[in-house]
């Protein structure tokens, strides 16, 4: 007979302690939380835009002989805000949901943040916009560039070893 244990040690096969989250990590989680937030407000000052975008709609309209009525370009601005709303919340729970796999480690939302924060950059260069769309971008990107630190780095490999 040998002296080896009919059961195993209470140690083993148990998971090895996680390290304690870096402070690089938990800040790119507040700052795409803030950014994700900043987005949000930039979508509800769509609805306290709405006669100026029923204006410019007009404008376009007269220019290019469309001739579409006020009742018309009115619902279109209506459907058109709601529409870019609910897309906003959409990829606001997102954002979020990915902001919290973040940070809890996992390497893929950290890629995931980092091409959707690459998606806000090339849609602000692309078009006008706000101060709070400016806003939104510095805090995604510094998210990015905290999520990327060396301490995050070694964090994120070490979540994901004992898996």
């Amino acid at each position: 007979m040998t002296d080896m244990p009919a059961y195993p040690s209470p140690s083993a096969g148990t998971p090895a302690e996680a390290p304690p989250r870096p402070a690089v990590l938990t800040g790119a989680f507040w700052a795409f939380v803030a950014a994700t937030v900043a987005g949000l407000v930039g979508a509800v000052f769509l609805f306290f835009a709405r006669d100026a975008l029923a204006d410019a709609m007009r404008r376009a309209n007269e220019q290019n002989a469309a001739r579409l009525t006020d009742a018309q370009i009115d619902q279109a601005v209506t459907i058109g805000i709601v529409i870019a709303v609910v897309i906003a919340v959409v990829i606001a729970l997102l954002r979020l949901l990915f902001a919290f796999k973040l940070r809890a480690g996992r390497n893929w939302a950290r890629i995931v943040l980092t091409v959707l924060t690459a998606l806000q950059v090339v849609s602000l260069l692309a078009g006008q916009s706000t101060v709070i769309g400016y806003v939104s971008t510095a805090l995604a990107l510094l998210g990015v560039i905290l999520s990327f630190l060396p301490e995050a780095n070694q964090y994120i490999a070490a979540a994901k070893a004992p898996r």
